[in-house]
């Protein structure tokens, strides 16, 4: 009896452990897949060969990336008024017309334009005789025929009468009428009003018939010779820039299309946001851009030899970037990147400690991502 329960025990320990031996392989199966990995199979690689490639040493600039304003500065912004007001008689100005020097882009009425030439008239008349009296008295005194008081008073009233024409032909030239040219038979209740640039309309802020005061601003004109773009700069940054430094510029609307231009002038006065003013000038004056208009600027501050590879080898998934390594043959691992400036084709690599010795797939990368996703969702 003894010997028939050894030999029942020595069969249960047999029969258990050739239990644990079949649930070994149970175990190895029930591992998690790495979701990160993909595999391709002969055929796969045949439709979509892969290429790798190793980080190399690329000659990477460093952008600094800026935003600002279209501007010009004060002297090439004109406000036009008329210094003695009055009523708007006539203009044909439209916002973005373009205008030249000397031309006549409305007309004033004002009855005190009337009045204001026919007291330049009147004081002209008494200037010129005055001077005719002076210069009789100024003879009869060599002659001893009057007295020095007498050619004194006649000088006098002479300057008085000189001064006064004199003010009221400046007054006059405010309004645009010559004095020099003024006749009795040439007095006028309108006067025109002359562009002093040559560029474009900007403002109309008035209609025909309207008063005007002095103060008013009747239109505003740019003369777009002088444009230049002005950026925000931090503090921070003000270092990397000098003048001279050469810049492209782009709007929000076209990204792809570039201006491209020199840093021409660096504020040295910080806001209390902690910004600067950079004055850049463009190249070459392109009509669409016009002052108040918002644009991006890149500027290149330095640059080095960094570890990179080439743009094709990123790829974006839900928001961030990554790479395929290489694991083993055909196998691939997806790995997150950390990116920096791109240049050339190349994209500098951050984490470049991370792929050392490593390779990492150049062509197709996408193909893998698509297999990678596709396999996840099949699962």
């Amino acid at each position: 009896m003894k010997s028939i329960s050894i030999y029942i025990l020595l069969i249960s320990f047999f029969v258990f452990i050739q239990c644990k031996k079949e649930e070994a392989p149970k175990q190895e199966k029930s591992l998690p897949k790495d979701e990160n990995v993909v595999t391709l199979t002969d055929a796969q690689l045949r439709n979509a060969p892969i290429e790798t490639t190793t980080l190399s040493l690329q000659n990477i600039a460093s952008t600094l990336k800026l935003n600002g304003m279209i501007d010009v500065p004060p002297q090439n912004l004109v406000s036009v008024s008329i210094p003695l007001g009055g009523y708007l008689k006539s203009s044909n100005l439209l916002p973005g017309m373009p205008v030249s020097r000397g031309q006549v882009i409305a007309v004033i009425e004002n009855p005190q334009f009337i009045q204001l030439q026919q007291d330049y008239l009147m004081a002209r008349s008494k200037a010129h005789f005055a001077e005719l009296d002076y210069n009789r008295q100024k003879a009869l005194n060599q002659s001893q025929a009057s007295s020095d008081k007498a050619m004194q008073l006649a000088q006098s009233e002479m300057n008085s009468q000189r001064i006064l024409m004199n003010s009221l032909a400046q007054q006059l030239r405010l309004i645009n009428v010559n004095p020099e040219s003024l006749k009795s038979g040439s007095i006028t209740k309108s006067v025109p009003v002359y562009s002093s640039i040559n560029g474009f309309v900007s403002k109309v802020n008035v209609n025909i018939g309207k008063y005007v005061n002095p103060s008013d601003v009747l239109f505003e004109l740019i003369n777009p010779d002088d444009i230049h773009l002005n950026l925000k700069v931090y503090e921070k940054d003000l270092e990397n820039l000098k003048k001279g430094q050469r810049f492209a510029a782009y709007t929000n609307a076209d990204p792809s299309k570039k201006y491209y231009g020199e840093i021409l002038l660096i504020s040295k006065d910080i806001s209390q946001g902690g910004l600067a003013e950079v004055h850049c000038h463009f190249d070459k004056y392109d009509h669409s851009l016009v002052p108040g208009m918002y644009m991006n600027a890149e500027i290149e501050t330095s640059t080095s030899f960094s570890n990179a590879v080439p743009e094709e080898s990123i790829v974006n998934f839900e928001g961030k970037d990554f790479v395929f390594v290489e694991v083993k043959k055909q196998t691939y691992r997806l790995t997150p990147v950390t990116l920096g400036e791109t240049e050339n084709g190349f994209i500098q690599i951050l984490n470049s400690d991370d792929f050392k010795n490593k390779k990492i797939v150049t062509k197709n990368a996408y193909t893998l991502l698509m297999k990678l996703k596709n396999t996840e969702e099949e699962e």
